[in-house]
């Protein structure tokens, strides 16, 4: 009985943990140092939006395109490889980032910052669940993501009280002081039991050929659509935001997604521990989007908040958007070890990958919608995919992950 515990909590949880903190660190470093690093650049006003998108753009598109690559190189070659590729690609262009001194190197780096971001949650979260017990796996992977999110928080302090070029610095050096820990871990039994079979292994396109596949892989990616909506929308843009609901005072980007990462943080604990006393993932990602709705409602509606207030606010959004730890972890329940590593790593990456789309389509309308209004119909949207998608989807929890498909 003692044991358990120990396995939960073992060197490869803790490497997973870490590498995730990292990918976490870099992926809301940039948004935090937006405004400092576009500035530096003579890029001031409105056209820092426009910018931003762009940049925000080409990250998204690279992990899109980087999600299918590690996950297919996941099943192919091994969860180790895509866990520790994706490390060191966007360990270096993280270092990359920090000497860019014009908009088109910086989209350059941002992409494949993005390509190498794409590999390191699907990886880690397959790894951590085939290792595990299936009565404990869901602990696991929550420490995983929790810790992970926790990097983001990490992140508000270094674009807070550093140069952003320094910044870029600390996230490349802490990927590559990671790379070291990677010794001493062992490769999934699930996988190295399928290898020695002639199943086909990481082919993407699989899950086209089944329309039962296609439609559980779908639901898969729409059920984490509000998660991205809330951050890429709402929290990213609070400057912007504040002033347009008569916020008392001013609000800082890094600030509000300090606050946001540590709701979701604790999220992640709290949605992880409850799939696992509830014995369902269903029922708790159902209560949290609602929950998440409930705070969006409120965030469009209300008007003359204190910043102290905008940032509890920003607290709530994390902690019911916290569900994110059980997302990932539904993605890699719900398919055979032949494709488990290709749909765990491009699950969560198709959903980042909607933001151009969501961000697009904000963008377009706010010309005759406004900030609310374009807001409230691409959100709708986001909840309505999401909430019919999670009917629709197999209970996975304590399900035997030793299958093929």
């Amino acid at each position: 009985m003692e044991s358990k515990p120990v396995r939960i909590l073992s060197l490869t949880v803790l490497v997973c943990s870490l590498g995730y903190f990292v990918d976490m660190f870099d992926l809301l470093l940039f948004p935090i140092l937006r405004q400092p690093s576009l500035t530096s650049m003579g890029i001031i006003g409105p056209a820092q939006i426009v910018a931003y998108r762009n940049l925000l753009n080409s990250q998204m598109i690279g992990m899109l395109l980087g999600g299918i690559f590690w996950g297919m190189l996941g099943d192919k070659k091994g969860r180790l490889s895509t866990l520790f590729g994706s490390i060191a690609l966007y360990s270096i262009a993280n270092i990359a980032n920090a000497f860019v001194h014009t908009t088109s190197a910086y989209m350059v780096w941002r992409f494949i910052s993005g390509f190498g971001l794409a590999g390191e949650l699907g990886a880690a979260v397959t790894l951590v669940s085939e290792l595990l017990p299936k009565e404990k796996r869901g602990y696991g992977t929550t420490i995983v993501a929790a810790t992970g999110i926790f990097g983001t928080v990490m992140a508000g302090l270094v674009g807070k009280y550093l140069p952003w070029r320094t910044g870029y610095l600390v996230g490349g050096g802490l990927g590559l002081f990671l790379l070291v820990l990677r010794f001493g871990l062992r490769e999934s039994g699930m996988f190295k039991q399928m290898h020695t079979t002639t199943v086909s292994k990481g082919n993407f396109f699989m899950l086209f050929t089944s329309t039962e596949r296609l439609g559980r892989y779908l639901r898969c990616i729409l059920i984490g659509l509000p998660t991205w909506f809330t951050v890429g929308i709402l929290i990213n843009l609070s400057p912007e935001w504040a002033p347009k609901m008569g916020v008392t005072g001013p609000v800082a980007a890094g600030t509000a997604v300090a606050f946001t990462y540590t709701g979701i943080t604790l999220g992640s604990f709290a949605s992880g521990f409850l799939s696992q006393v509830w014995g369902s993932r269903k029922k708790v990602v159902g209560l949290f989007i609602l929950l998440t709705l409930a705070g969006i409602i409120f965030f469009l509606t209300v008007h003359g908040l204190s910043p102290a207030m905008y940032y509890m606010l920003a607290l709530y959004l994390g902690l019911t958007t916290g569900y994110w730890a059980v997302f990932v972890t539904i993605g890699a329940e719900q398919f055979g070890t032949n494709l488990r590593s290709t749909v765990a790593t491009t699950v969560p990456n198709f959903v980042r990958g909607a933001v151009p789309l969501i961000t697009g389509s904000f963008v377009a309308m706010q010309a005759t919608m406004g900030f609310h209004g374009s807001a409230a119909i691409v959100g709708g949207v986001c909840f309505l995919l999401a909430l019919g998608s999670l009917v629709g989807l197999r209970e996975t929890h304590g399900l035997d992950l030793d299958y093929m498909e």
